[in-house]
């Protein structure tokens, strides 16, 4: 419900960190031991949609462009194209934004099955959870610290206390309807 769309993407090194798989599966201990090895041995760049831009052209596409972001990244953090870009999930930015070159393989569960992906969506999770963190200092009412933007019990009773910030996204229902009622 609120925050920006982070992606990543990544080429693992050889041997890759051990350890790697599902962001949301995985202990943060191992989750942050693990990003400060893949950012220091594997070539990755990420990919940031902020809220604004998420509201304008929807989730769906937010997620399509920050994908794209940050393979633009990686291919200038290598200086080649890769052969070919494993996506999370069952589509992939290909054919929907023409900023997208690459070709590319939709693979449900991807994160717990490649590698390459599962680092990628660690980086991406320990970007957004640190912006998310950051956050709370500034809104503190909301339990970003702990949520990290999702609609837990808290954040949704300080949404309908407080009311939204710059970083809810006014296309979510929660926080449209709160306007709604305003």
């Amino acid at each position: 419900m609120a925050g920006p769309v982070v992606a990543a993407a990544v080429i693992l090194c050889k041997p890759g960190p051990k350890g790697i798989g599902d962001s949301k599966k995985i202990s943060p201990k191992l989750r942050e031991r693990l990003e400060g090895e893949i950012r220091a041995t594997c070539a990755f760049g990420i990919g940031l949609v902020d809220v604004e831009e998420i509201d304008r052209i929807n989730i769906f596409a937010a997620t399509m462009k920050a994908m794209t972001l940050a393979m633009e990244r990686l291919c200038e953090a290598i200086g080649v194209q890769p052969g070919e870009a494993l996506i999370d999930g069952n589509l992939t930015p290909q054919g929907r934004l023409p900023e997208w070159r690459w070709p590319a393989r939709a693979i449900v569960g991807g994160d717990g099955k490649e590698a390459a992906i599962g680092a990628a969506s660690i980086l991406a999770k320990q970007y957004r959870d640190r912006l998310m963190v950051e956050a709370a200092q500034r809104y503190p009412h909301y339990g970003w610290e702990r949520n990290k933007g999702y609609g837990s019990k808290q954040h949704m009773e300080a949404l309908r206390q407080h009311g939204p910030t710059p970083l809810h996204r006014r296309s979510f229902a929660p926080v449209a309807q709160l306007e709604l009622e305003v």
